[in-house]
């Protein structure tokens, strides 16, 4: 089975290469389309002619509104789309409550989510909003198909709109150094992110030290300080898996010059929960917030409906990850956490507290970072009263003097998150440098026609070119940089006899 996905990828990817060659702009389409759909067979033809029927009936639904915008065909397309995503994500769970053996408890387990079916429904449902709402939005069939199966996205995203889609879909192909070298270093970082660094913090350097025993296996209980590192620890685990594939699919689209959405920019360098909310899985939360939120919150004008329609938007978000209490909590709880951030935030505007403003950041993105962290038990915790013993285990002082996790864990997990905060200072120094040399030389440059050459400030002018290099080219020596960490951490790992358990891309599971 694997060489088989090897040789469809393959091929999907020769075909891709020989549509860029195509000057006939169907032409072009067609075979892109065919490698979309090559590439989501692999999963099985039953779940393409799925991604098939769902493509045709929602561009049927879509050309009826297009003609006649009407309230009653939209809510036609929403039902037909929710229902097809309940019918294989909610109702099995439901079925399994029923006596084992039973027909219902036989038909759950018969029926299988297609791979990418809550990303292109979303697509879907999006289309039909935009459309209903009169944007210009005109595709042809062919071009709608492509928008649905669109190859590097229809596993797990980003989830696209058509009108970021369709002017590329239509554009001529333009394969430039820029976009290969940019491409390239996405696609390098991606790998390293997921197949190193996610892996290795999911399974730890010694065996039951990673934060996948560290949610199961504990015996004894936790204590504190497990429970606020497992929550951190998941959630740069999650953060590595998702966004080193966002950095694959982004830096393999790029190469090839189409521009996706991004998905992550840095999220936890966030110094409020709203600012943490446009940086994470960014695709998916402008999502929420553009056809559930905003369309809520406008139905009334009273502060009280603002802050039920954040709870229910962010529990709709928690419920799309899957049909699990835990999930519904983590929606909730980041629901309630926004709101009591924007309570907060109009209570602070009426009070002047003098602190001073880099106090007061640092303090912010603590807290942020310590929420989040809160979440994240509740979205990787079994079930609600596992959650509960971790939650009451972070909230109880005496807890705090035990320890349940490996001396390894300890140090894989602050180490890493250590190393990823040093290299976003570093970044952030690099740019200021940058920045600060560009307008030096920008002060300096009418100087070097006036004065003689031994004013010229060419040592600044030097250091602002080498800056400007290492801020501009880094994909010269970053790639083989981390395949280098990278090669060297996979040594460490196997000296320490670690199982270390290659793990899918987690998005993949929603």
């Amino acid at each position: 089975m694997t060489l088989f996905a090897l040789f469809i990828v393959a091929s999907v990817l020769v075909i891709w290469l020989a549509a860029w060659n195509v000057r006939s702009l169907r032409g072009r389409q067609l075979l892109l389309l065919v490698a979309c759909y090559l590439f989501y067979s692999i999963w099985g033809i039953a779940f393409l002619s799925l991604l098939v029927a769902s493509s045709l009936v929602n561009f049927a639904l879509g050309s009826l509104l297009r003609r006649r915008p009407s309230i009653g065909y939209l809510w036609l397309g929403i039902a037909l789309n929710v229902l097809l995503l309940a019918f294989f994500k909610y109702l099995p769970p439901i079925l399994e409550t029923g006596a084992p053996g039973s027909w219902y408890d036989t038909l759950a387990h018969a029926i299988i989510m297609p791979i990418g079916l809550s990303f292109w429904t979303f697509q879907a449902l999006s289309y039909l909003i935009d459309v209903y709402l009169e944007e210009e939005l005109d595709p042809s069939v062919l071009e709608f198909c492509l928008y649905m199966a669109f190859w590097p996205t229809v596993v797990s995203g980003p989830v696209c709109r058509l009108g970021q889609m369709l002017p590329q879909f239509r554009q001529e192909p333009v394969l430039s150094s820029d976009n290969l070298s940019v491409g390239v270093l996405r696609v390098v970082k991606g790998l390293f992110m997921k197949m190193c660094l996610a892996q290795i913090m999911a399974s730890g350097f010694t065996p039951g030290g990673g934060v996948t025993a560290g949610f199961d296996d504990v015996r004894g209980g936790w204590g504190g300080i497990d429970v606020w590192l497992l929550g951190l620890g998941f959630g740069f685990m999650l953060f590595f898996d998702f966004a080193g594939y966002s950095h694959m699919v982004i830096g393999t689209s790029r190469i090839f010059g189409m521009r996706l959405p991004e998905n992550f920019d840095r999220p936890f360098l966030s110094t409020t929960p709203s600012i943490f909310w446009t940086r994470w899985h960014m695709s998916l939360s402008f999502w929420i917030r553009d056809y559930i939120y905003k369309p809520l919150a406008m139905a009334r004008r009273e502060i009280w409906w603002l802050y039920v329609s954040i709870i229910v938007s962010m529990t709709l978000f928690g419920l799309w990850h899957g049909p699990k209490w835990t999930y519904v909590a983590y929606g909730a709880y980041h629901g309630v956490v926004l709101v009591l951030h924007r309570s907060g935030q109009r209570l602070t505007s009426r009070l002047a507290f003098p602190a001073p403003r880099v106090l007061g950041t640092c303090l912010a993105w603590a807290a942020t970072l310590l929420l989040m962290s809160l979440g994240y038990i509740l979205f990787r915790a079994n079930d609600l009263s596992h959650a509960a013993a971790m939650l009451r285990a972070a909230f109880t002082p005496s807890a705090y003097g035990h320890f349940a996790m490996p001396r390894s864990f300890y140090v894989l997990t602050i180490g890493i998150v250590l190393a990823y905060f040093s290299c976003a200072a570093g970044g952030a120094v690099l740019g200021w440098l940058r920045t600060r040399y560009r307008d030096a030389a920008r002060e300096h440059a009418p100087r070097v026609t006036v004065f003689p050459a031994r004013h010229a400030p060419s040592a600044a002018m030097f250091v602002g070119a080498v800056v400007d290099f290492l801020a501009t080219k880094l994909w010269w020596w970053l790639g083989p940089a981390l395949c280098v960490l990278g090669a060297w951490i996979a040594l460490a790992v196997s000296a320490q006899r670690a199982a270390i358990s290659v793990t899918p891309f987690i998005y993949t599971l929603f």
